[in-house]
């Protein structure tokens, strides 16, 4: 449903430009939440830009639901739902009028207009307001304003630009919801600096660094990338009357070992492995035999980490505190 071939995009003189997009070609397809991540200055914006329309490429073509943004740009613009990052509002119209004035720039006939504004105040949650002035509303309920602004028109095309600012932690898993709900019968674009929203909202993602993409995949493809060049560490804590440290350094792929002796004479060893190496959880297991096991896990890369490896190595926000590598848990022996 958005399909883009071979994007280029500068800015300012040719003897000084800068290449703000170097050759991006994506194909979207209906279904799917696909996931825009990059850092400061990728090329996301101007990404976003071309495939709205609100920027015409140096060379490349876009097309919009088999409508090519340039020739036909009125058509392939009125299959796009998009919401920008600070979505322009009239703070003196109240949420009803504003999506009515929407669905007349939209082209929607008349007779259609009060039932789609009804459900669209519903689905966005935001029917209790809509006789209040948009100036009087909070963040989070003019963020659903604009979103709702995006869906009046049941575009078969949604572009989210930073959709879950201004909302509350309830209100983004109420938004999430929603996506995933408007994605079964549409192509979904979104983008974020909010990592763990892409990775929990998204099918797919595409990571862009230098106007170039670096990585097209599921969450879990990318994660199982970065984990080809890192080590997998491992975590073991274990109660015995002698310690297993040289039985667990020389398992076959452990390249360090380290003990800490704690408490009620457990101890807890940390284990490096070699890039790429085989899960190691069962090895280790079975050099413990007759411990008393209390934890055993395998931390490998994230998709926080491929992100840092593939767009060189720019830090992104996190909601959560969860630290960088993701634990799995094993039964113990």
């Amino acid at each position: 449903m958005i399909e883009a071939f071979d994007l280029h995009k500068s800015y300012g003189p040719a003897h000084r430009a800068v290449h703000a997009l170097r050759g991006l070609s994506v194909s979207l397809r209906t279904g799917t939440v696909t996931g825009l991540l990059g850092p400061n200055g990728a090329g996301k914006s101007t990404s976003i830009r071309l495939l709205t329309g609100r920027l015409i490429a140096d060379r490349g073509t876009v097309t919009i639901a088999g409508r090519d943004i340039n020739r036909d740009p009125a058509h392939a613009r009125a299959s796009i739902g998009y919401l920008p990052e600070s979505a322009p509002l009239y703070p003196e119209m109240t949420p009803a009028g504003y999506l009515a004035h929407r669905a007349a720039l939209s082209g929607m006939p008349r007779r259609g207009r009060s039932r789609a504004i009804a459900a669209t105040l519903a689905r966005c949650d935001i029917a209790d307001v809509r006789r209040r002035r948009i100036g009087t509303l909070s963040k989070g309920y003019r963020q659903r304003v604009a979103l709702a602004a995006a869906l009046i028109h049941d575009p078969p095309v949604l572009i989210l630009d930073e959709p879950t600012t201004g909302l509350d932690p309830a209100q983004v898993a109420q938004l999430r919801a929603l996506i995933e709900e408007l994605a079964r019968d549409r192509t979904v674009l979104l983008s974020s600096h909010v990592l763990a929203e892409v990775e929990q909202t998204c099918d797919r993602i595409l990571i862009i660094a230098g106007g170039e993409l670096r990585a097209d995949g599921t969450p879990d493809e990318l994660a199982t990338r970065a984990a080809q060049d890192r080590p997998a560490i491992y975590h073991a804590e274990y109660r015995a009357g002698a310690s297993r440290l040289s039985d667990l350094r020389n398992l076959p792929g452990i390249t360090e070992a380290d003990e800490t002796e704690l408490p009620a004479d457990y101890r807890r060893i940390t284990l490096r492995a070699e890039p790429g190496a085989a899960d190691l959880r069962e090895p280790i297991a079975a050099a413990l035999v007759g411990c008393v096991v209390r934890e055993l896990t395998r931390q490998r890369p994230t998709l926080e980490d491929a992100f840092a490896q593939l767009s060189g190595g720019a830090p992104i926000a996190r909601r959560t505190t969860r630290a960088s590598t993701q634990p799995e848990s094993a039964s113990t022996p």
